[in-house]
């Protein structure tokens, strides 16, 4: 089952104080962004963010489940209503996770 995209912008603007947050659509669902950097999944209407050690003691529950079969365990995020809460565990998590590898120019 898809999200639904109204779902996806409620959990981009609840993440919008961590910086700029851009979707993009994979396999039918979403990987979310911030500032070019992914961060998590957006699958079947549950928010997903990637697990690091930065995050784990901001976390109001943790819960490590697959965002869609076969898949590593993400830390699975209920509580999408408190933006001040997602905005920084998505800010922290950005920060620990590492620099997206820059494309190479294609040759002409």
């Amino acid at each position: 089952m898809a999200s639904n995209i109204d779902f996806v912008q409620y959990i981009a603007d609840q993440c919008g104080g961590a910086g700029e947050i851009t979707t993009k659509k994979m396999f039918g669902d979403y990987g979310i962004y911030c500032d070019g950097k992914i961060f998590g999944l957006i699958c079947d209407d549950r928010f997903y963010l990637k697990p690091t050690d930065a995050v784990r003691p901001m976390l109001k529950k943790e819960e490590l489940r697959p965002p869609y079969d076969g898949a590593k365990d993400y830390f699975y995020i209920a509580d999408v209503d408190d933006r001040d809460y997602l905005s920084a565990i998505v800010r922290e998590t950005c920060k620990a996770l590492p620099e997206p590898k820059k494309k190479k120019a294609k040759d002409k």
